[in-house]
């Protein structure tokens, strides 16, 4: 049950970065919310955890620049999020798909 529990809030965390790429949601609130995902993180390997804490560390202080900077750029940040986001769902569904086999 834990991994559909973090699937269903690797989506909710899709639909903050979409609504963080139209600037509908601050850094800060989407960083709220990939915080919350506490079931998502917890079934991760580590490794998920340890870089998407990076990438919010990074988002929050890109919000401190009003464009793009050398250091961080928001677009690239987005990239890199919807990245980890397509990396933890592929980890996801298999390691489902993985356990749905071993169960039969």
């Amino acid at each position: 049950m834990s991994k559909s529990k973090a699937l269903q809030q690797l989506d909710t965390l899709a639909a903050a970065l979409q609504e963080l790429a139209r600037a509908d949601l601050t850094a800060t609130a989407f960083s709220a919310v990939a915080e919350k995902q506490v079931t998502l993180l917890a079934t991760l390997p580590p490794r998920y955890a340890e870089v998407l804490t990076g990438l919010l560390t990074r988002l929050e202080s890109s919000a401190l620049f009003t464009e793009e900077s050398c250091s961080f750029s928001h677009q690239d940040l987005l990239g890199s999020l919807q990245m980890w986001h397509d990396k933890a769902r592929a980890w996801l569904s298999e390691s489902v798909a993985n356990s749905s086999a071993s169960d039969t």
